[in-house]
């Protein structure tokens, strides 16, 4: 696609329709994304503050040819926020819309923009005495529309679901700056096609989410959280399997810790308390949420007496109160920082199967020792198969050193994993990291279909050029 700058000319125009206080030059913040593998180019930085504006923004950039980089909170971890080729980009942020426009509590639905921040959507379904269960490290700074655009996970899909699940309707604004009004609280609109399902996901690359109706929950009645050792992953799985049917829809979350997890805490993160007095191989965070009338302590030692009974489990604690369980979440929370900390040789954030998942873990890690010495660490939401797979250098060594057998390492795991029937990318999206990857292994019709809605919705290849599908 041909592509032209957000140069004087165009912000001028912008400034004219807008008024000059929506644009300034983009700060360092809206170029960088965490993991420094891209650094966005200088940029023409939007604020809208409601969807008219929005669509007045996409309107000139259309007609313009000027690439739209949708920006939330800039929390992903695949690049989908930053451009770092190409002609100079607009870059969007919905900060401003950051307004709860209505709570249902009768209908447990909430109608939030695109810019609040997760933890305030949070905050004010707790306010209705309800709960909006999407939860994840950055919570306190990633932005609902973001956390929509790429389907975000966290430790709650066991239970929940996806960001996708969680979501009833949207407002948005097309390529051709169209509003589609799909703003709707009902659970049942079977219409036609489901334009909702097309944009999440979507990474900002067929429209700008602008405002979503969100489903809410009642609150459990009590929760509980334990940490469990276990002897290996295919007995964290079977542990799984127990308290499925012992709890049933109860097990909110179900974590896997590997302990190179604990020793990186211990090493770039000591303030942390450590719950164990030697970190254990393997171990599982399992949090409850329970009905009344069932008290969740009794119910973890349940589960706790039948998995030492069954050899799955030999150790483990209980969470006595509200304190212990954030101590034991705050671990789990923190590994990503101390990963990052360390710094990895190549990161992987995969799914595999459930039947699979112990097996992956095994041939991976022979896998990658054919390839060098390196420390592994391997954790992730084992409930619905998800794991971060993470490469490190050993001891004394720095990741730089390891750069040619990056790409090397990638494609040995992610071989492995679509060779047992899973996905390289589990929940954080394909972005321009995994750009690759997708054309490596997706499959081909849907690559096609894919690239055809591209090309009928966004005929210009405005919107966020180069994440998802390369740019033409």
């Amino acid at each position: 696609m041909n592509l032209n700058p957000a140069d004087s000319a165009f912000a001028a125009r912008l400034s004219a329709d807008l008024g000059p206080d929506i644009l300034r030059p983009a700060e360092a913040r809206y170029l960088e994304e965490p993991r420094g593998l891209y650094a966005g180019q200088q940029g023409l930085l939007a604020l809208p503050r409601d969807t008219a504006e929005v669509a007045t923004l996409i309107c000139h950039a259309n007609d313009a040819r000027v690439a739209v980089i949708p920006y939330g909170g800039g929390t992903g971890l695949v690049g989908g926020q930053v451009m770092p080729e190409g002609p100079t980009p607009l870059i969007v942020s919905l900060e401003r819309m950051n307004r709860l426009r209505g709570t249902y509590p009768q209908e447990n639905t909430l109608i939030a923009e695109a810019g609040m921040i997760l933890a305030d959507v949070q905050a004010a379904a707790e306010a209705a005495d309800r709960l909006f269960p999407l939860s994840l490290a950055a919570e306190g700074s990633a932005r609902i529309g973001g956390n929509l655009a790429t389907n975000a996970g966290g430790t709650g899909v066991l239970r929940y679901g996806n960001a996708r699940d969680l979501c009833l309707g949207l407002e948005a604004v097309l390529p051709d700056g169209k509003i589609w009004n799909g703003l709707t609280r009902l659970r049942k609109n079977n219409t036609g096609y489901d334009l909702r399902h097309l944009l999440i996901g979507a990474e900002g690359t067929l429209g700008i989410i602008t405002a979503a109706a969100l489903k809410l929950f009642s609150p459990p009645a009590q929760t509980g959280t334990a940490l469990m050792i276990v002897d290996s992953p295919a007995a964290a799985l079977a542990l799984l399997a127990q308290a499925r049917s012992q709890l049933g829809e109860m097990v909110s979350a179900f974590e896997l810790m590997h302990r190179q997890g604990y020793d990186f805490l211990a090493e770039k993160l000591p303030e942390i308390r450590q719950p164990f007095d030697a970190p254990p191989e393997w171990s599982v965070l399992i949090d409850v949420g329970v009905s009344g009338g069932i008290n969740p302590s009794e119910a973890l030692e349940t589960l706790f007496a039948s998995g030492m009974e069954a050899g799955l489990v030999h150790d483990g604690l209980i969470a006595q109160n509200r304190q212990q369980a954030d101590d034991f979440w705050r671990i789990r929370e923190m590994i990503p920082e101390a990963n990052r900390l360390i710094g990895s040789v190549s990161s992987h954030d995969i799914s595999v199967p459930l039947g699979a998942l112990a097996d992956f873990i095994k041939q991976a890690g022979a896998r990658v020792a054919a390839i060098g010495d390196f420390r592994i660490n391997c954790f992730g939401h084992v409930g619905d198969g998800n794991l971060h797979y993470n490469v490190f250098p050993q001891v004394g060594k720095a990741r730089d050193e390891h750069d040619g057998q990056r790409d090397g390492i990638k494609r040995a795991v992610h071989d492995l994993v679509d060779e047992l029937g899973g996905s390289v990318s589990a929940e954080h999206g394909i972005g321009r990291v995994k750009v690759g990857d997708l054309e490596r292994y997706g499959d081909p019709a849907k690559l096609s279909a894919m690239r055809a809605i591209k090309a009928a919705l966004d005929p210009n290849g405005i919107m966020n050029p180069g994440a998802v599908l390369r740019a033409g």
